[in-house]
């Protein structure tokens, strides 16, 4: 799992064993994923480059030092996990629709001693109804429409926070047609980052959302009517 350690990517208030805890989180990922459908990026160098680095990349986005964090549809943990190793200040929740995910999410706290994390079972629209406006940030690289994700991660921001998403660079359509949603959200599009994971040439792009005011009451709807009527 070299690549983490040579990279040279800069982390700032990072600690010393940094590089040693993501390397020991890959290789949970890469050993429950035989027994749990966790990721299809199974070489260790990738995994290193495309979950763990990409991940980190966040940081360009915000300085998230001391803020609360949630990561909406984390996943097997990403981007949040290696944020919080790398910056164990974050407050960080994690949330994912999938039990055994988050099972698997505990067992990576448990075992790295990460302080200050909520691995918790649930849909984010659900989510929403009793965690308005608590967190300092969201972030998301789920595979989902931007007005979707914009519903689903806005209504969690505090007024002045960030939502941020991770997307790839040919979004330029998706952005366009999310502008309406995300300004009836309480949002505005600040920059978009396109940044190369290091020792890669691979371009991803990060999308800064900041919110502006609060989110209408009414939002985010249940799921089914995003997918039927998105924003």
């Amino acid at each position: 799992m070299g690549p983490i350690l040579q990279t040279g990517l800069p982390l700032v208030g990072a600690p010393l064993s940094c590089g040693e805890d993501l390397e020991r989180f890959a290789a949970m990922l890469l050993e429950k994923n035989q027994v749990m459908n966790l990721t299809a990026i199974t070489e260790p160098d990738q995994v290193a480059t495309l979950h763990l680095l990409d991940s980190l990349a966040v940081w360009q986005g915000a300085d998230l030092s001391g803020k609360s964090v949630i990561d909406v549809g984390t996943g097997a943990g990403f981007p949040g996990v290696p944020l919080k190793i790398a910056h164990p200040d974050l407050r960080l929740t994690l949330l994912d629709s999938l039990n055994k995910r988050v099972d698997f999410l505990r067992e990576v706290c448990e075992a790295l001693s990460l302080t200050h994390v909520d691995c918790v079972h649930g849909r984010a629209e659900e989510f929403a109804a009793d965690h308005r406006e608590q967190y300092d940030a969201a972030v998301s690289r789920a595979v989902a429409n931007l007005r979707t994700l914009s519903e689903l991660c806005l209504p969690l921001v505090k007024v002045g926070g960030v939502f941020l998403a991770m997307k790839s660079t040919d979004c330029e359509e998706e952005l366009e047609a999310a502008k309406p949603a995300i300004k009836l959200l309480g949002g505005k599009t600040e920059r978009v980052v396109d940044y190369t994971i290091p020792t890669t040439e691979v371009v991803h792009r990060l999308v800064v959302i900041r919110k502006l005011s609060p989110t209408p009451a009414k939002y985010p709807r249940r799921f089914a009517q995003m997918k039927k009527q998105p924003l």
